[in-house]
């Protein structure tokens, strides 16, 4: 929308309760499980944690790999399981337990990841360990074999469960997740759909005898398209819960507390070129969504809480702008008015069919990397980047939503193509109440061509006000090119891979949620307020009115 158009309005009703307001973001995880205790990854946890508004959960692959149990970029390992010259088990939990320690402290809870193959567990059909002397193979496939022995699986996942168990009472891992595997139809997995069932009905017997109340599932696929893997894993593992001959017990179905699979926007792979290619899109992850949605209500599992345990613009966290251009967006407002638009689709959608889905981000940290690397991370050498606000603003919104209607909502679904090209951007968003009067209103401006520009002014008219309200004070938060955007700083210093002293100090200063201007009162009249605001493409305002006392 360009200069002079008309205002779009966005209209409130703060008298009109939709229920109760899900916090169904409070998730994230990444590969490398050892950066967890780094003093970058805590400081991270520690962020999160003190959120107030939830416990963020956590997930992490490679908790059961073999190595040196020291994080690098999509590896990490703890030496869970070993087995000495005789051929028997050796458990050791002291790297598993400073992770999910660290986790704890922090205010955080583990989503626990079963994965991925120990070495002395692999299967010698798939990863021969005796001729793998320096451990390469291992590295690039072993870890993604089937176990050699389905019974010593279960045991290892067994003790794990009750190790946990013992170390942090029932109550507490009860509310924990286990969720076997990661995206078992790509190359995560060298096995077959049949292999991978038969993986599931052990691990989910170890769990739940190990603690009868605690919370299994998975498949963990990629984004469920017809015709593609992912979606005929899920099917066939849905259908096998449901009623399929259980490997490990000999009894019919097998255990599921929750159903998880993956959504994302794009792709992008390594590009010396940099040749320019095509943004994320809403409308795909949508269209995973209804696939998702659609198998999981076939085999009678649409009360279960479906956990999006990743849900991002793409695919490759550990890319950055160095290896491909495109994915600089990360460094940048377009990442968090990305995910604005898609968690705010797929919470409708899922609310159209009374759905439990939640949404996992799969970023973190990468300990090393050049400044604004352009990874897919929360922070770049401890500072935060945009992304990191927008949950800065979730963090802040309230327990009830409240209605919110605006002029310029689309549907991604009934675009002509993926990226919406036709469409103008978007302006939408939610509203919520609080406990204590507050009101907060977020609103974006998206559009998926991340070379979009333009204003809109938004006309924010809200009405019955709380009663006893006569003035409310506004503070207006901001995410776009100039707020909240320590990005836009590190250029101004001119691109430091490195930045030191008061340079650093400059970049960092911009990196917290910031005010879009100084606090002001608002009047009320006749339980009614507005206000106008300009707001770029990819820009997101937070507003939060509470009530002069």
């Amino acid at each position: 929308m360009e200069n002079g158009a008309e205002p779009i309005v966005v209209r409130v009703d703060a008298g009109r309760w939709l229920g109760p307001m899900a916090h169904n973001w409070t998730y994230l995880g990444y590969d490398e499980c050892n950066y967890t205790h780094t003093p970058g990854g805590e400081a991270l946890l520690a962020e999160f944690g003190a959120f107030q508004e939830q416990p963020y959960y956590v997930r992490a692959h490679h908790l059961l790999c073999t190595g040196n149990c020291h994080g690098t970029y999509k590896w990490g390992s703890t030496n869970a399981y070993l087995e000495d010259p005789d051929g028997a088990p050796l458990y050791d939990w002291t790297t598993v337990d400073r992770i999910l320690d660290t986790l704890l402290h922090h205010g955080c809870k583990p989503f626990v990841e079963i994965g991925f193959m120990p070495r002395d567990l692999a299967d010698p059909a798939h990863y021969d360990a005796a001729s793998d002397r320096h451990m390469r193979a291992y590295r690039d496939y072993g870890w993604a074999c089937p176990p050699k022995d389905y019974r010593r699986w279960h045991d290892l996942v067994y003790r794990l469960v009750r190790h946990c168990v013992e170390r942090h009472g029932e109550e507490e891992v009860a509310t924990w997740y286990w969720e076997l595997w990661n995206e078992p139809d790509i190359s995560y997995w060298r096995g077959t759909v049949e292999e991978f069932i038969r993986l599931y009905d052990y691990t989910a017997e170890a769990v739940k005898a190990a603690l009868p109340q605690a919370r299994v599932g998975g498949p963990s696929v990629t984004n469920p398209i017809v015709g593609r893997p992912s979606a005929e894993y899920l099917d066939r593992f849905l259908a096998h819960c449901r009623g399929g001959e259980n490997a490990c017990t000999g009894t019919r179905g097998a255990p599921l507390d929750f159903v998880t699979f993956h959504l994302k926007g794009g792709g992008y792979a390594p590009d010396p070129l940099h040749r320019p290619q095509d943004p994320p899109t809403v409308k795909r992850v949508l269209e995973g969504a209804t696939v998702g949605y659609d198998l999981v209500r076939k085999h009678g599992y649409e009360g279960l809480e479906c956990v999006v345990s990743e849900c991002d613009p793409d695919g490759w966290a550990a890319g950055g702008a160095y290896d491909n251009a495109n994915l600089n967006f990360r460094n940048t407002e377009y990442y968090p008015s990305y995910v604005a638009a898609a968690f705010h689709h797929l919470t409708r959608f899922a609310q159209a069919r009374d759905w439990d889905l939640r949404f996992l981000s799969w970023a973190f940290m990468f300990v090393g990397e050049r400044c604004f690397e352009g990874t897919r991370a929360f922070s770049t050498q401890g500072i935060a980047k945009p992304i990191l606000n927008l949950f800065r603003m979730y963090a802040r919104l309230g327990s009830i939503q409240v209605a919110l209607e605006s002029e310029a909502a689309r549907e991604p679904l009934s675009f002509a193509d993926r990226h919406g090209r036709a469409e103008a951007p978007e302006v939408a968003g939610v509203a919520t109440l609080s406990g204590d009067g507050a009101l907060h209103v977020l609103v974006y401006h998206h559009h998926d061509d991340w070379h979009r520009s333009g204003e809109a002014v938004v006309d924010l008219r809200i009405a019955n006000v709380p009663a006893e309200a006569r003035e409310m004070t506004l503070r207006h938060h901001r995410i776009d090119g100039q707020h909240s955007n320590a990005y836009t700083e590190w250029l101004r210093q001119g691109r430091p891979d490195y930045p030191t002293g008061g340079q650093r100090e400059v970049i960092a200063s911009r990196s917290g949620l910031e005010l879009l201007e100084p606090p002001r009162t608002v009047r009320v009249a006749d339980g009614a307020l507005g206000v106008s605001f300009p707001l770029p493409v990819h820009g997101i305002s937070l507003l939060e009115f509470r009530p002069v006392r």
